[in-house]
């Protein structure tokens, strides 16, 4: 039996290692892992989940500019992908009612059960990369990372308020 002369990985070390394994994860498409989700699928689930987390503050309303803002794209993009979405029957425009000259992004039941399905999805993928984990390692890490995310939400909550 070989044992490892090498130590441990030092904490400056690990946490350098996180960036480059961010991008590792984008390019590999994790979620891919039992049955290949279209692109085209992937892009929708965006936009989906983007109508379906709703308003990020009072007053807040979903329309293609917020879509846009939140993917970081450009308005012609967003509005070709919330143009897909409803011709594939997952969104609906609808008035505003607060603004009735503002056209909403609101969920069909289709987009509903669009999303439930890309959803058992990821669970599958999940603890498929993770079946070979001990169960406490597994949902510490599910509890880390959806932290992380929540961590992320409030710090871009934050730049919004001061800017």
């Amino acid at each position: 039996m070989e044992t490892s002369t090498q130590s441990p990985p030092r904490a400056s070390e690990l946490l350098d290692a996180v960036g480059p394994a961010f991008s590792r994860l984008r390019r590999t498409q994790a979620l891919n892992v039992e049955k290949q989700v279209s692109r085209k699928d992937m892009t929708r689930t965006l936009v989906l989940n983007i109508v379906q987390d709703g308003p990020e503050h009072e007053g807040q309303e979903i329309t293609v500019g917020v879509v846009g803002e939140r993917l970081a794209v450009d308005p012609s993009v967003a509005s070709r992908m919330v143009s897909d979405c409803i011709t594939a029957g997952y969104l609906v425009r609808a008035a505003s009612q607060r603004d009735g000259r503002r056209t909403i992004l609101q969920l069909t039941p289709d987009g509903h059960e669009m999303l439930d399905r890309f959803r058992s999805h990821q669970r599958s993928a999940f603890e498929r990369i993770t079946r070979d984990w001990p169960d406490e390692e597994r949902l510490e890490f599910a509890r880390l990372l959806i932290k992380y995310v929540d961590s992320i939400g409030e710090l871009q909550q934050e730049a919004a308020e001061s800017a």
